[in-house]
């Protein structure tokens, strides 16, 4: 399968035009659309959000993952094979904590390919898209292997202690992984000091607390609520972790 991870949102073409490419180049892989919304135009924040989504799918599934700020740009367009899985997308550190994280290791290529349309910005439809069909039918776009650690971000921290995400329900995902936090203690974010609870329903409806959310990852709620309108949260927002 195909599995789409983009900053492009839902409301315009941008989504429908990749998975067009896709339909037309790869009529029989399935297409799914993980994620539409990733963190606008930061791959920073998006780096930790997609290891923690990823992880799960079968080997030989192709990412197709477009957060590009730099399109049209310098950065280099590869392909990154890990732990059985193809990742496809720019030079931009948006796979740091997928390599950071392999377990079998990690090789890039950088594609040297172009197709005979390119938009100087729209890489995801016009260079992309198409990329990811080749990986898909297991062929080796023209291009040359690079060492790894040449497109690594080292200097970044391994837990990212900020808001990555905000979900349709006002959650804020972190970049906090929960295994590596203190599960006992509390977390202090927009101002405020929230505990831990295991599940909503075991705090008040309105009451916010921070948990492990599905994916592993540190996030913060409210029942029946929004976080991020009630706490103020937004990506970038920072959260620190202290002993109450």
């Amino acid at each position: 399968m195909i599995v789409l991870f983009t900053d492009f949102g839902l409301a315009g073409p941008y989504v429908g035009q990749m998975q067009a490419v896709l339909r037309r180049e790869a009529p029989r892989v399935e297409v799914i659309s993980l994620f539409a919304d990733a963190p606008a135009h930061n791959p920073r924040a998006a780096a930790y959000l997609l290891p923690a989504y990823t992880h799960e799918f079968p080997r030989g599934t192709v990412f197709l993952c477009v957060v590009d700020p730099g399109v049209g740009g310098e950065r280099a367009p590869g392909v990154l094979s890990v732990d059985g899985r193809w990742y496809v997308g720019p030079d931009n550190g948006l796979f740091e904590m997928v390599i950071r994280r392999a377990r079998d290791g990690a090789r890039w290529w950088e594609i040297t390919w172009r197709p005979e349309r390119l938009s100087r910005t729209f890489h995801g439809r016009d260079l992309f898209a198409p990329l990811a069909a080749r990986v898909a039918h297991d062929e080796q776009p023209e291009g040359f292997e690079r060492p790894v650690d040449d497109v690594r971000r080292l200097d970044w921290p391994d837990d990212l202690h900020e808001v990555i995400y905000i979900d349709g329900f006002g959650n804020a995902v972190t970049g906090m992984r929960f295994s590596e936090a203190p599960p006992t203690a509390a977390v202090r974010v927009g101002g405020a000091t929230l505990t831990r609870a295991e599940t909503f329903s075991e705090v008040p409806p309105g009451h916010a607390f921070w948990y492990e959310n599905a994916n592993g990852l540190v996030e913060i709620a409210v029942n029946r609520g929004r976080a991020d309108q009630q706490l103020e949260l937004n990506v970038g927002t920072p959260i620190d972790f202290v002993e109450v």
